[in-house]
Formats: C-alpha cells, structure tokens, sequence
C-alpha cells in the first residue's frame, strides 16, 4: 500500500513498537498532563492559597487527573495554528476537557517544565528499553563465547594471519566493547535528574511571588514534582533549560553501543566472506537478485550502516549544547526534537539486530580448521626453534634458516598456487634435526592458542556472569526482524 507522505525508516523498517511508543505523541502529551498534575498537587499540598482561600482544590486535582489520557488532539492541533506555541494550545486543549481546573493548569511554570522534564523522562525510559537490549546482547554473546572457547581459529593482526587464538576468546573481545558499553550507561542513567520548575530564567521568581517569598516552602518544589514523578531530585541549578550537555552525554552513551556494534559486525562479515562464520539466513532469502546463489551479510551490513548513523549523530546535541546562549535559546529545539529521537530508535534497530545475529551465528568449524591448519606451519616455527635450541642449536642461526625456508614456502603458496610444505622443508634442512613425522606431530591447533580458553571460563565468570545474575529478570527477550 503507497503512501503520499513521507515515512521514516526507522519507524518503518528499524526501530520497535516499544521504543516507538517512548517517542510517541501519546507518550509525550500524557507526560505533560502527569507534570501539569505533580505541579498543581505539589502547589496544593504546600498551602498555595489567597487570602486565606486556597488557590487549588482537589476537587480540580481528580478532574486533570479523570483526563490526563483523554488527550483531545483535534483542539490542540486547531488552536496551535491561531496561537503557535504547542505548549499553550495544549494548556488550552486540557482546560476545554477540565473548566474546573483550567484556570489553575501550569501556574507558576514555564514552557520547559513540561517539555524539558518530559524529555528526561522520556530519555530515562528509552535508557532501560536499551539498556535491556544491551544486557541480552551480552547474554547471547556469554554464551557463544563458552560454547566455542576450545575451538582453534586462526587469529588475524591486521588482517594478516598471526599467532591462533579460539572463537570464543574473540567473542570476548566483542562482550568486552558492550560491557563497557553497559557501565557508561549505568553511570549516565544514575545522573539523570528532572529540571524540575525552575521558571523563565532559573531564578523561580514566579514562585517567590505565589508563596510570598517563602524559601523554605519553595525549596520544597523541586523535591516534591521529582518524587511523583519518579525521581530522586531536580538539578540543583539551570536557566531556563535543563543544561544541553546532558543531551550529549546520553547521545554519546548510544555512540558508545553502536561503535561496538559496528565494530562485531565488521568482523563478522570479514568471516562470512572467509566462510567460517555465517549470520543467521533463512530458507527463502534472497541474497541477490543477480547472482541467485549469494549469501549476503545484509543484518551486519545494517548494523553498520545504522550504526554510522548514530555515531555522526552524536554530534548534533554536542554543538547544540555549546552554541546555547545564556539562560536559553531555541535553536536547540527542532535539532533537539530529531536527534534525541533518532538516535535512540537506530539503536534500539541496532541492538535488535545484534540480538538477532548473535542469536543464530552459523560456525563452520571444518573451514575454520582447514584455514588454520594451512598457517599453523608459520606459527609452528617459534615452538620449533625452541625445541631445537634446547638441544644445543643456535638460536640467531636458526631464526635466520626459518626465515629463508618461509620466505619458500609463501612463495609456493602465493606465486605457485601450491600447498604449505614449511614443515617439508624444514625436515629436509640438517639445521633441523627432527623428521617430517616429528614435525607434524607438533600441529596440534590446541597448543597453540596460549591461555585463550582459560580466560574464557575466567572473563565470563568472574565479570560477565555475575552483572547477567543481577540483571537475569530482563534475559530471555527475542528481536524481532521487520525486512
């Protein structure tokens, strides 16, 4: 079905109904009512009152909070084209739904009380979707890691073969990236604080002139909406505007995410290609429309191309929070309204996508083997050095007699198209008292891969597994695919 209007991607094709919703107008103008309802509460229980009457009843109070979900759109959207300001067409659209109430609706505040402190709780709830997504990626990874930490591959230093190391010790390498992920994550979350109601310039003047000029009662405020809105304070001072470099550290939070995934399926297309590790591809994909018999890496394509995405992004609240002026300007606002946004449903895309592939990684550990066995004779040399220094050969010597029969071997392998013979020519040079028999009885794969399994069983037990026990009530969720 077409449509004539344009439609996000990240709706359409990436993000999910969950993140979707956090970002949703439905999320968002509830949230204002729940703040317009903390504020006129809070502003009751402390006694705001004139001459002895008091200025809100509860009788006020049980009538926004009868509509608080009831939003009535079509008057919001008609009045914001007579008025535009969203915020006070939303004001006027409450009080057509509350008369008893519409008078008392955002006294006191300004337009950031609703919007600033809805954006925090929106970037809270949006952090946990994440951060759940985030700890299953890790759940999945632990246990990829432990099912392959014996498996021998061969490693690569830039993307040259080098000395082996196991699948599940470079599984490792990826749970690391998101572990750190993870705590970079925690400690952002830990900071996020309501800007509370702080008035047009941070100096809560309109709240010096309800309360006639009771501090004590004023310092109450911003404790009081935090708490019903489910937070342990307020900032402790702002303009306007809660500071922008929050915005940054959070986007830079889901930079962090989305490098390291970026970085996992880099080297899992590398792999594809090399055709030891495979993602997940189903009976009837189609990998090309040319070329029948491809099977393309396009998950972990994506996870780049999204990823890319979010870590370009990251720059938009960082120059956003360095070019605000003074206690505010709104130049921040429709950068701010795109970016926030974005940034976390391309990584909630990303996370699902990882979760996917991580999910049902194909190892075909008989490549896996053959390639390495086709090296190993290189990485054998240093052992066999050593074994023969040991009974009384020259160390200097022997390097150099190596270093020619390798410098042969590759040729035969890269010029000549042959098979590796180092082994051969190795038990033919006197220099080397050991017959090929000998020779080949040292390529165990096994040897060769150092401490890899042991740190598996170590990283996974000692860091891993004890953050999946604290967080193994939200393990076990599924990504679902859209295309």
């Amino acid at each position: 079905m077409g449509t004539d209007r344009y439609i996000s991607p990240l709706s359409e094709r990436y993000a999910s109904k969950e993140m979707q919703f956090i970002f949703s107008q439905d999320k968002k103008f509830t949230t204002w009512r729940k703040l317009w309802i903390a504020l006129a509460e809070t502003e009751m229980e402390l006694g705001l009152s004139e001459n002895g009457v008091p200025v809100i009843t509860q009788e006020q109070i049980d009538e926004l909070k009868a509509n608080v979900d009831n939003i009535n759109y079509d008057v919001a959207k008609k009045r914001e084209k007579e008025v535009r300001h969203d915020v006070m067409s939303h004001v006027y659209a409450y009080g057509q739904q509350c008369p008893k109430a519409a008078g008392i609706i955002h006294l006191g505040a300004t337009s950031c009380y609703v919007g600033d402190n809805t954006d925090i709780i929106i970037m809270r709830d949006a952090l946990n979707l994440v951060r759940t997504k985030l700890v299953n990626v890790i759940a999945e990874l632990a246990k990829f890691a432990d099912e392959y930490k014996e498996l021998p591959t061969l490693a690569f230093t830039h993307f040259q073969p080098a000395q082996p190391t196991t699948i599940g010790k470079r599984a490792t390498l990826w749970i690391n990236e998101f572990m750190m992920d993870l705590e970079d994550l925690d400690y952002v979350s830990s900071t996020l604080k309501l800007l509370g109601s702080k008035g047009t310039t941070g100096t809560q003047a309109s709240f010096k002139e309800l309360f006639n000029d009771d501090n004590e009662v004023i310092d109450k405020i911003d404790p009081m909406i935090a708490k019903k809105m489910g937070f342990d304070s307020c900032v402790p001072v702002s303009g306007q505007t809660y500071s922008r470099k929050v915005d940054t550290r959070v986007c830079n939070v889901l930079a962090g995410i989305c490098a390291s995934a970026h970085k996992m399926s880099n080297d899992i297309r590398l792999l594809q290609h090399l055709k030891e590790i495979e993602e997940p591809f189903e009976k009837t994909q189609i990998g090309s429309s040319a070329m029948a018999y491809k099977r393309n890496p396009m998950r972990s394509e994506r996870i780049a191309s999204l990823s890319r995405y979010v870590m370009i992004d990251a720059l938009n609240p960082a120059i956003t929070s360095a070019t605000q002026w003074f206690e505010r300007t709104l130049d921040d606002s429709a950068n701010k309204r795109i970016s926030i946004a974005e940034g976390f449903l391309a990584t909630d895309g990303v996370l699902d996508l990882c979760l996917n592939v991580v999910d049902g990684l194909v190892v075909y550990d008989k490549v896996v083997t053959k390639r390495l066995m086709s090296e190993l004779p290189f990485m054998a040399t240093e052992n066999i050095m050593m074994d023969v220094v040991k009974n009384g050969g020259n160390r200097q010597e022997l390097h150099e007699e190596i270093r020619q029969l390798s410098m042969e071997a590759g040729k035969n392998v890269k010029v000549e198209g042959k098979d590796n013979n180092l082994l051969e020519l190795i038990a033919e040079d006197d220099a080397f008292p050991m017959t090929l028999e000998e020779l080949e009885s040292t390529m165990d794969p096994a040897k060769y891969v150092g401490r890899a399994p042991y740190q598996v069983t170590k990283y996974l037990d000692e860091v891993v597994n004890p953050v999946l026990e604290d967080n193994k009530d939200i393990i076990g969720i599924k990504a679902e695919i859209n295309v």
